[in-house]
């Protein structure tokens, strides 16, 4: 899930800081430990990340694989 993440928003030239400042993080540190799974996402993160990347949260958050 957060490879995928991750390779949306390269691919879109979004930095770390563009997205800690469209979350209202204070640092792209912040950022970073939530896309590396250290610290959760919460819905309305997950809202403001797809509307950011232009994709939607199953696309971003979600495998497509069933099990």
């Amino acid at each position: 899930m957060f490879e995928r993440l991750r390779e949306i928003r390269m691919s879109k030239g979004i930095t770390c800081e563009m997205m800690a400042k469209a979350l209202g993080l204070q640092t792209k540190s912040a950022y970073s430990k939530k896309e590396l799974g250290r610290t959760p996402f919460s819905l309305a993160d997950a809202k403001i990340i797809s509307d950011t990347l232009g994709y939607s949260i199953e696309e971003i958050f979600f495998d497509n694989e069933v099990s």
